[in-house]
């Protein structure tokens, strides 16, 4: 109990979490005398698995995409194509931000990159501002379940399930997030005609010929992931070569004298991500050893009597979860516990890992302390109490989003046969 007591308090403090959760699997081998070389093991293990070179590689990637003017590409882009229809705009931000989540992997990132340019162009159009920051909070963790986002791979790591099931799986919850989210935005559009431009084939050329670059990388990258021609590992390997020469080599919009300080900055986040999971994996194994799940799951059977009471318990632990706790965290923590767990009640676990990504993504925008509520704050100088009013529609939608993924598990499944 003083450990238990001992690593909270260090938690607390501020200690690294790899550093907490590998004193936790130390401690606790040391006490049921096992050999401490199993945490080394595990992380040796760890970096023998192919499919890790996936996520320095796509986080790379993604933060060379960031630094270079290619989200403003995308905007215009999507701005052509889609900024004629009801609420035009709007749908344009969707899914600019979703596009640009699920290759740099980070919301806070889409919402300081992209909501300087969507921010002000909503407000301009007519839209209201309640209405408009509402939006780029929620935009932001759109991404999460379209490939390559790194949540997607770290859950497929974590409960050995395959990731290119996953990358297909997240594909129609991920467009029902986006139709419920563009319905909203159609409604809230300005009544006024005026305020909504006609299309223009002269517009929608420029921009295309303008991101021609950018515009083969989904097509090309997702293509060869879902039709299996590409392994994961070897898309991000194409991932970040293509990114690499287009941004650096061909457009030359970020300078050769700048990569270093990128690097290390991306591969900064890919060390913790990596040492949080190798010591979580080690404590993983002692958590299913030591029987955990099995009585958690005995305490849950007195109080739920089948898989739809429990889907339910676990949407509202995990948006409670994810108000406290960013996504790697919970990853890496919480889903070794649940995972058996959810195997009793016939949940199959690409459901599983989807459904516990949607909701997790509504943490974000969840208060208390929601990262995306308070990135949305300082990014749009805003009180913060403003940013959670403005926010409580778009969680409420994406609840509706996220009980349908829970309850409806073919929407998760039906790519992979199982539906």
């Amino acid at each position: 109990m003083l450990i238990a007591i001992a690593l909270v308090l260090l938690a607390l403090v501020g200690a690294p979490l790899f550093a907490v959760i590998g004193a936790s699997a130390l401690l606790s081998f040391h006490a049921a005398d096992i050999d401490l070389s199993v945490v080394a093991i595990e992380i040796f293990g760890l970096a023998e698995m192919p499919v890790l070179l996936a996520i320095p590689l796509f986080t790379f990637a993604g933060y060379v995409l960031s630094e270079s003017q290619a989200p403003q590409r995308l905007v215009r882009v999507t701005n052509a194509l889609l900024g004629w229809l009801p609420g035009g705009l709007a749908i344009v931000a969707l899914a600019a931000c979703a596009l640009f989540t699920a290759f740099t992997g980070a919301s806070g990132v889409t919402i300081i990159a992209l909501g300087a340019l969507l921010y002000p162009a909503l407000g301009q159009a007519g839209y209201a501002d309640k209405f408009n920051l509402g939006l780029i909070t929620s935009s932001g963790s759109l991404g999460l379940l379209f490939a390559p986002s790194l949540p997607l791979i770290l859950y497929g790591i974590v409960a050995k399930t395959s990731i290119d099931e996953l990358f297909v799986a997240g594909v129609l919850p991920g467009l029902l997030m986006l139709l419920l989210l563009g319905a909203w935005a159609a409604w809230n559009s300005p009544r006024q005609q005026a305020q909504r431009p006609d299309f223009s084939w002269a517009e929608a050329r420029a921009a295309l010929a303008e991101a021609a670059w950018e515009l083969p990388l989904p097509v090309v990258v997702l293509g060869g992931i879902y039709s299996g021609y590409f392994a994961v590992s070897e898309a991000a390997a194409v991932t970040a070569t293509y990114v690499f020469l287009v941004e650096v080599v061909i457009r030359r919009e970020i300078r050769w004298r700048a990569l270093p300080a990128l690097m290390r900055e991306s591969m900064v986040l890919v060390g913790g991500i990596l040492l949080i999971l190798g010591v979580s994996l080690a404590s993983t194994n002692f958590v299913i050893d030591s029987g955990l799940p099995e009585r958690l799951f005995a305490i849950l059977d007195q109080f739920v009597s089948s898989q739809a009471s429990f889907l339910g318990l676990l949407i509202v632990f995990l948006l409670i979860l994810g108000a406290f706790l960013d996504i790697f965290s919970a990853l890496v923590l919480v889903v070794p516990l649940i995972l058996p767990v959810a195997l009793r009640y016939d949940v199959h676990p690409v459901h599983l890992g989807i459904l516990f990504l949607a909701t997790m993504q509504l943490g974000y925008m969840t208060p208390p302390v929601g990262l995306n509520l308070f990135i949305a704050s300082y990014r749009f100088d805003k009180p913060i109490m403003r940013v959670y009013a403005a926010s409580v529609p778009f969680l409420l939608i994406l609840l509706v989003a996220v009980l349908l993924i829970a309850y409806w598990p073919a929407l998760s499944l039906v790519f992979l046969g199982e539906g």
